[in-house]
């Protein structure tokens, strides 16, 4: 069966019995064929040949056609088609030598250029598209790395979340491990510097007693004499 086409909305413009010979006009409609329209109007202008003049009239009227008529945006439009038909040639005699006479080919040529709008503005048709990749095959890895795709679902979100945390556990074991340690020699330290600062003012009061009892056994000695 087969598949049905679809024409896109365009315009045409013709500009018949035109003074150039269809040769040399041809080389220039060489150059816009399947043209951005407003890039081939670029072209055109910078063209040295003498027939991009008139072949940028006819491509101007295509594009106003398609704009006033069909109500089309001339950014959208693509040069579908552009060909030059041969069109009556001037016969013309110029006198040689010897009463001779040589015949004058005066050609002329009809030129039609025939826009179109396309859905993507700037779009050339030139292009090949892209090669598909192989069904069974793996695409080529590309230089640029791929950024890193966010969580699809919360169960997914959950799990990294868990997974950070258990990686993160370790770590902060290790670090409060020596930490713990720390604190408890310098407890056992002040402890011990405690416990010695105890003992030695036990030790002085007891011999403040014994220098006072010395004191009081003496006076006692003397009023027995």
């Amino acid at each position: 069966m087969a598949t049905p086409t679809v024409t896109l909305p365009g315009a045409r413009a013709v500009a018949r019995y035109v003074r150039i010979s269809p040769t040399k006009a041809r080389r220039v409609v060489n150059l816009v064929r399947g043209l951005p329209a407003q890039e081939a109007l670029t072209v055109l202008k910078f063209a040295p040949q003498a027939a991009s003049q008139t072949v940028y009239k006819v491509l101007a009227s295509a594009i106003a056609n398609a704009e006033n008529n069909e109500r089309l945006d001339p950014e959208s439009l693509l040069v579908r088609a552009a060909y030059v038909d041969e069109g009556p040639t001037f016969k013309r005699y110029r006198p040689r030598a010897q009463g001779r006479a040589y015949r004058i080919r005066k050609r002329t040529c009809h030129i039609t250029i025939e826009v179109e709008s396309v859905l993507a503005p700037g779009l050339d048709r030139r292009r090949t598209p892209a090669k598909a990749a192989p069904a069974g095959g793996r695409a080529k890895a590309t230089k640029a790395a791929p950024a890193k795709a966010a969580p699809a679902t919360e169960a997914e979100a959950e799990e990294t979340s868990t997974a950070t945390a258990e990686a993160e556990a370790p770590a902060k074991t290790e670090t409060a491990a020596p930490a713990k340690k720390a604190t408890k020699a310098a407890a056992k330290k002040a402890a011990a510097r405690a416990s010695e600062e105890a003992s030695a003012g036990e030790a002085k009061p007891a011999k403040k007693s014994k220098a006072s009892g010395k004191k009081a056994a003496q006076p006692a000695e003397e009023e027995t004499e």
